[in-house]
């Protein structure tokens, strides 16, 4: 029996006997009883999956925050001192932080799950000499496999057999064009994609038919070792985590060198060690923004559903704000910046008149005009065209109930295609037609032809290779005598579209075939030919990515494009959307060789690519280590990607934005889904994660620039020798009630105009900028100013108190429903905001008041809070107090704006 070790031997560099040999087998395939020992040996024929989540690890998931574990920190010493009713306040907070986000990313995960297995389910074999049908989990390296046009290939596969045989195989190498293959032994060692002797598990045959032998199965697939590579490879931490993390690091030192000064004075003032102890409770529930878990899971849960109306779906919360801070995108380019689909573009006759055809897709979408941009109606040049291209075809393209469906080689579905748009239906036209005989397509000829019967007329098309077709005409289409065939000319054509990134075909026609017996033809029994046109196709782009890639240009985002097409066809796509200009900026697969090895890479290497704006060619594990050195030169890298082959670049990218018509393996690795596969999709759920992270700011210097105000307060009454002037349960009232409400408003805000006109921020930049840190000290100091003295002329009135008490916490709440304006912007006049931006925080800000009035008459509530009702006079007098810190913050805006300290 072969060896397991032998799977890895390089077939393609074998004949197909020698293959066979190896492999322990021969061309009638395996006997039952062989399959059964080979199955037991090499396990089943099925790649990795990853396991469904469960509510479980989404709900474990809401408690990995260093902000948490202060909270539960909080809670635990509360309940010690016998501070119940803030150890019920915090546990609320947790609770309904862990609810939210449990909420939101179940919902996101379960809407991501719809994955299913990218190995057919059945495969036709030859076993025991005779052909059978099994399911493919059951192949075995040495299995002989029959294939034919539209299934997917169940395994990897050395070709034995081959009649015409085209695969796609973009989910395996992003190539934009189908590949033919043979048998050929290959003569050295080379890439995946460039094996012409081998089919891999997953891709799709397009045309002709094969057999091969089984080489490799499951994780010894192409496939197996790219999912191997995923499951293996490190998830990659979001930024807001890295910055949350650290903020929350930051807040708990805070709070320790804060309790700890507190200590020393409380204990030097006489105070025992019990007080000293709820002193610091005190101060910790001051420092610590409660409120901050909620509010953030909300801004990003209200990101999430406006990227859903966007067309982007996120499957971790953390996820939006992360493609907000991406600093490059490395996007792929077949189906992501192009529509995937081959397409006539170009058209010029054989007297060298040229046409533009329009439309994207496989439909009729679109029109054909001539180089003075008319529409061509009832050109006989077009019709002519379109029925060569009708007749000589072996695709399928038609519209059943609405919608197109097609089958067959690209190419000739993107013919038919432009016959719809000059007018002709295809099927009607064969109707009308018979077939008399032909030439089948062989790569060693690179040429179809096509005999047939319209009418009492018998015609021959000819379709292949323009460098094999322009010679095979001897004029050009309609015969003219007095016309010269410039065949020269003609080619000269053909290097001009080949060089603008198009591939092309040529097409020739003749009415004077010299044979009554149409088997066997050969390509002198047909005639005379003259050229009819050369075709140019390409896979074009999208009409909204030109746009979309200068947009994130301007946004201070570098795009680059990563896939494993030719580097002339890669180029012409990147100079159209100002990517690259020349090859200057381009990289191929095999000048990545050391990545693909992982050998140690120079220096040079390194600085190429990180000037290079284009990798063509490259396999998936030079994609996934261009990725990772990327995102070690500094980068926030957004990876974009619908194949296999894009799978372990979107695992190690700072945030994976999958295609939604991808690969299963793509889209459960990644992050986000874009729904509509476009790449101004992606872009516009950039800006929705900048506005996400802007609203999180706004969020972060509202509880923050409160806090410092209340920590302000608690430590300057202590060292006045002053009474608190409140008490712990108040500043919990405040941060999770009247804060509580205002935070999550807060958090609807629409987003701020110019969001995409900023560069992205530096991936070591904290939350805690220099200007936030300026604001937050700014407005915390006014308002503890505004407190302390008011609580100091309360004390020197001689107020009791319970009842000055009453009348700060009535004091705290008007200044933060006033101070939540300020927050709306951190640039901008308050009253250059838009109320009508956000109407649900003018809302907030009416119930956080309307609440504590409300606590005012309650009786529980009196006696919770220590709260009293006071008078209009009082409240009036309070509430133009209370407008300094708008007044402070606004002057501060000015003179930031005056020296242009915000542009």
């Amino acid at each position: 029996m072969v060896e397991k070790e032998k799977i890895a031997l390089k077939c393609y560099l074998k004949t197909v006997e020698e293959t066979l040999q190896e492999l322990d087998t021969d061309r009638t395939g395996l006997t039952a009883q062989e399959a059964a020992q080979r199955i037991e040996q090499y396990g089943p024929n099925r790649i990795p999956s990853k396991k469904a989540i469960t509510v479980w690890q989404v709900i474990l998931r809401q408690f990995k925050s260093p902000l948490i574990y202060i909270l539960l920190a909080a809670a635990v010493v509360s309940l010690a001192m016998g501070e119940y009713k803030d150890t019920i306040f915090i546990l609320v907070v947790i609770v309904l932080n862990s609810g939210l986000g449990t909420y939101q990313e179940y919902k996101a995960e379960k809407s991501a799950q719809s994955l299913e297995s990218y190995l057919k389910k059945w495969a036709r074999v030859i076993r025991g000499g005779e052909e059978k049908g099994i399911d493919a989990s059951q192949l075995v390296p040495g299995d002989i496999v029959l294939l034919q046009p539209g299934d997917k290939v169940p395994a990897d596969l050395r070709l034995i057999n081959t009649n015409n045989l085209t695969v796609d195989q973009s989910i395996l190498t992003g190539e934009s064009t189908t590949v033919e293959k043979n048998i050929k032994t290959m003569a050295d060692e080379r890439a995946t994609s460039d094996c012409a002797n081998m089919v891999f598990a997953g891709t799709t045959v397009s045309s002709g038919r094969a057999r091969g032998v089984v080489v490799a199965t499951g994780l010894e697939t192409e496939i197996g070792k790219i999912a191997e590579a995923v499951y293996a490879a490190d998830d990659v931490k979001p930024p807001l985590l890295i910055r949350m993390d650290r903020f929350a690091k930051q807040i708990g030192f805070i709070v320790l060198a804060a309790a700890a000064v507190i200590a020393v004075v409380g204990l030097l003032q006489g105070y025992g060690y019990s007080e000293v102890f709820l002193l610091a409770i005190a101060l910790a529930v001051s420092a610590i923004p409660e409120g901050l878990p909620i509010a953030v899971t909300v801004a990003l849960s209200i990101s999430t559903n406006r990227m859903a109306k966007r067309n982007v779906i996120v499957r971790k919360l953390a996820a939006v704000e992360s493609l907000g801070s991406c600093t490059l995108i490395a996007s792929d380019k077949t189906g992501t910046l192009t529509v995937n689909r081959q397409t006539v573009q170009k058209v010029i006759s054989g007297s060298g008149k040229s046409y533009e055809v329009t439309g994207l897709g496989y439909n009729d979408q679109g029109h054909i005009e001539d180089a003075n941009g008319l529409k061509t109606e009832q050109d006989e040049f077009i019709s002519e065209l379109a029925e060569a291209c009708i007749m000589d075809n072996e695709a399928s393209l038609q519209q059943d109930d609405g919608k197109w469906t097609h089958a067959g080689d690209p190419v000739e579905i993107a013919l038919l295609s432009f016959a719809y748009k000059a007018g002709i239906n295809p099927k009607h036209l064969r109707y009308k037609t018979s077939y008399l005989g032909g030439i089948p397509f062989e790569s060693e000829n690179k040429f179809s032809a096509t005999v047939y019967q319209k009418d009492d007329k018998v015609k021959a098309v000819v379709k292949g290779a323009a460098e094999v077709v322009v010679p095979m005409a001897k004029q050009v289409w309609p015969q003219n005598p007095g016309q010269p065939y410039n065949q020269d000319k003609i080619l000269d054509f053909v290097n001009q579209l080949t060089r603008q990134g198009y591939r092309v075909l040529a097409v020739a026609t003749s009415d004077s075939i010299n044979k009554d017996n149409y088997e066997n033809l050969t390509l002198k029994d047909l005639g005379s030919l003259s050229l009819l046109a050369i075709i140019g196709f390409s896979d074009p782009l999208r009409p909204e990515v030109e746009e979309a890639v200068l947009k994130s240009q301007k946004a201070g985002i570098r795009v680059v494009m990563v896939t494993g097409d030719h580097p002339e066809t890669a180029l012409s796509i990147a100079q159209k959307l100002n990517i690259a200009q020349n090859m200057d900026k381009v990289l191929t697969g095999r000048q990545l060789k050391d990545l693909e090895e992982g050998q140690e890479i120079s220096a040079e290497l390194k600085e190429k690519i990180g000037q290079a704006t284009v990798f063509a060619r490259v396999s998936p594990i030079q994609k996934l280590n261009i990725v990772d050195l990327l995102r070690k030169a500094g980068n926030f890298v957004a990876v974009t990607g619908d194949g296999v082959n894009d799978a372990p670049a979107l695992k190690k990218a700072n945030i994976g934005v999958a295609m939604g018509s991808g690969t299963d393996v793509a889209k459960d690795t990644a992050s986000i889904i874009v729904t509509d596969d476009s790449f101004a999709s992606i872009v516009s759920g950039i800006e929705e994660g900048r506005f996400a992270y802007d609203n999180i700011r706004k969020v972060t210097y509202l509880l923050i620039s409160t806090g410092a105000a209340e920590i302000l307060i608690f430590m300057s009454a202590l060292f006045m020798g002053l009474p608190l002037a409140l008490v712990a349960i108040q500043i919990l009232w405040l941060n999770l009630v009247t804060n509580g409400i205002q935070d999550i408003a807060l958090a609807f805000e629409g987003g701020e105009p110019g969001a995409m006109a900023r560069k992205p921020r530096d991936p070591n930049e904290g939350i805690f900028n220099r200007l936030m840190i300026e604001q937050t000290l700014i407005s915390g100091i006014s308002m503890a100013i505004i407190t302390i003295g008011t609580w100091y002329y309360l004390m020197e009135k001689g107020y009791e108190i319970s009842s000055a008490r009453n009348l700060i916490l009535m004091l705290m709440v008007l200044m933060q429903n006033i101070h939540v304006f300020n927050c709306r912007s951190e640039s901008n006049s308050t009253f250059r905001v838009s109320l009508s931006r956000n109407y649900l925080l003018i809302g907030g800000v009416l119930a956080a008041q309307g609440i504590h009035l409300a606590s005012l008459y309650i009786p529980f509530m009196q006696n919770l809070l220590g709260v009293s009702p006071i008078t209009f006079t009082q409240w009036l007098l309070l509430f133009s107090l209370a407008t300094i810190v708008l007044w402070v913050i606004e002057t501060y805006k000015f003179v930031k704006r005056k020296i242009g300290a915000f542009s």
